[in-house]
């Protein structure tokens, strides 16, 4: 499969998709998210898009890990034209997109998204705990077509 083919097995009447997982902000965090978000894609027929989801995944799933620790709540959410995934944690401040220099270790995730997904942002968790989270969407080629 091409990323100008979209999969003819997937039935409309599939979406939407929601699932979700609930894990440690460990350093092994991000693999399992991102192992996770690029799965449900190859079975719901938008492969296509795993790249892109694993490294924004990677991204959002590490700085959790980073600067909030506790829990990671990742929610993948699909319909026929884009693909969300929320990652949620317990860390009181809200991320900000900013430049890093050339010496700086960390600093890229928010701008590696900004980049590669098709839109992103913050939001607070809708469960009512001290939390927030940050998203990213990618739009499926039924939504160009």
């Amino acid at each position: 499969m091409t990323v100008d083919s979209v999969p003819d097995h997937v039935e409309p009447f599939w979406f939407p998709h929601s699932c979700t997982i609930l894990l440690p902000a460990a350093a092994i965090a991000p693999k399992i998210c991102r192992d996770f978000v690029t799965t449900v894609l190859g079975l719901i027929g938008f492969g296509y898009l795993a790249e892109r989801a694993a490294l924004c995944t990677s991204e959002l799933v590490t700085n959790a890990h980073r600067y909030a620790g506790g829990l990671v709540h990742l929610q993948f959410t699909a319909d026929r034209t884009r693909v969300r995934v929320s990652v949620y944690d317990s860390g009181p401040e809200r991320p900000r997109l900013r430049l890093a220099t050339d010496d700086q270790v960390g600093g890229r995730g928010l701008g590696l998204v900004d980049a590669v997904a098709d839109d992103w942002g913050i939001t607070d968790s809708r469960s009512g705990l001290p939390s927030k989270g940050v998203w990213f969407e990618l739009h499926t080629l039924r939504a160009v077509a």
